[in-house]
C-alpha cells in the first residue's frame, strides 16, 4: 500500500491553507510586495480581507484533514467530503486551464495571473484533485487489518 500521493496531497493543502493565513495575517510571502501578490495570486489589485484568507484557509485546512483521513477513512461524511474536495479542484484546475478562473474569482484578469494560472495553479489543482480521488482508495486499503486471515 503506497499512502505516499494520500499524504503528499493532504500536506499540501494543509500548507496552502498556511499560506492562506500568513496572507490574511499581511504577509506577502513568497513575494516582496503586496502588488506582486495580489498580481500572481488573486489576478487583480484589490487585497482580499483577512477574513476571506481566512475563510479560505480553513476550507484548505478541512480538505487536508478529509483527504488525511479524518474523521475516520470509511465514515461516510469523510468519503463525501473527499469527493467535494476532488471535485472542485477538477473544477478549478478545468477553469484554470482554459483561462476561465474569472467565473468563479471575478476580475481575475490580469496577464500574469493567467500564465501563472495554466502554469502553475491549474496543474496543481489537478494533481491535488487526483490526489484527494486516491485518498479514497487508499483509505479503504489502510482501514483493514494487515494480519487478517486469507
Amino acid at each position: 500500500m503506497n499512502r505516499v500521493p494520500t499524504i503528499a496531497t493532504a500536506a499540501t493543502l494543509s500548507a496552502i491553507g498556511g499560506l492562506h493565513v500568513a496572507w490574511g495575517r499581511g504577509s506577502t510571502v513568497p513575494f516582496p510586495s503586496r502588488e506582486e501578490l495580489n498580481d500572481t495570486v488573486i489576478g487583480r489589485p484589490a487585497t482580499p480581507s483577512p477574513t476571506a484568507c481566512y475563510a479560505v484557509a480553513v476550507l484548505l485546512l478541512a480538505a487536508g484533514g478529509l483527504v488525511a483521513g479524518l474523521p475516520k477513512p470509511q465514515s461516510l461524511i469523510r468519503r463525501t467530503g473527499v469527493i467535494v474536495v476532488a471535485s472542485t479542484l477538477a473544477a478549478r484546475a478545468a477553469l484554470g486551464f482554459t483561462g476561465r478562473t474569472d467565473l468563479i474569482a471575478a476580475g481575475s484578469v490580469s496577464e500574469r495571473f493567467r500564465t501563472m494560472d495554466r502554469r502553475l495553479f491549474a496543474p496543481l489543482c489537478a494533481a491535488l484533485s487526483i490526489g484527494a480521488f486516491a485518498s479514497l482508495t487508499t483509505g479503504a486499503r489502510s482501514s483493514r487489518s494487515p494480519h487478517r486471515a486469507e
